[in-house]
């Protein structure tokens, strides 16, 4: 009997010791492009599964066509984003040897993004923007190239709150929308 509550001892010790308890980064940098944007990140260790992303960068828009009075035409729009991230296998990863560097795996996220009315980059003068607040729950991923690339894509839907009367308009509106992103990134 005392043989076999060492043996078990053992192999609980051998267990616990082979248990791994992955974590995101402490903090990480990064820059990021995508097909309509540009964006600097942080993202800081919330706990070993979460992560506080801030961003900073440019969203674009382009539009064309006969409805509108300018036939085509692009504009970037400054956006400020707040993003709690949980990276919810990283565990998993780490057990199948598979990278977690860089805050690499699948990650449930609330993303709130800000478009301010500050500026607009464009083709044509005089543009401006309705300032808008985003939140939309998302799904995504990211994972490493080397050392230093990644990618990351994400889905979501959510809801648009648009600043109409700060703009000159009657009334405020909300629309549902959908957050759909795909970047490839630099990380520092």
């Amino acid at each position: 009997m005392k043989n076999l509550l060492w043996s078990l001892t053992f192999l609980g010790t051998i267990f616990i010791t082979q248990a791994q308890n992955a974590s995101v980064e402490k903090s990480t940098y990064g820059l990021q492009i995508g097909v309509l944007g540009v964006w600097f990140h942080n993202e800081a260790k919330l706990s070993n599964a979460m992560a506080l992303r801030t961003e900073l960068g440019f969203d674009s828009e382009i539009w064309g066509g006969d409805i509108y009075d300018n036939p085509s035409g692009f504009l970037l729009t400054p956006v400020i984003t707040i993003e709690p991230r949980w990276y919810y296998n990283l565990n998993k990863r780490v057990h199948k040897s598979r990278r977690i560097d860089g805050n690499s795996g699948n990650f449930l996220s609330l993303n709130v993004s800000y478009h301010p009315d500050w500026f607009v980059v464009s083709n044509y003068k005089n543009m401006s923007v309705v300032s808008d607040i985003f939140i939309a729950p998302t799904w995504g991923i990211r994972r490493n190239i080397g050392n230093h690339i990644n990618y990351e894509t994400g889905i979501g839907i959510g809801y648009r709150y648009y600043f109409a009367k700060s703009a000159g308009y009657l009334e405020n509106e909300g629309d549902v929308d959908l957050n759909i992103h795909l970047r490839i990134g630099y990380r520092f």
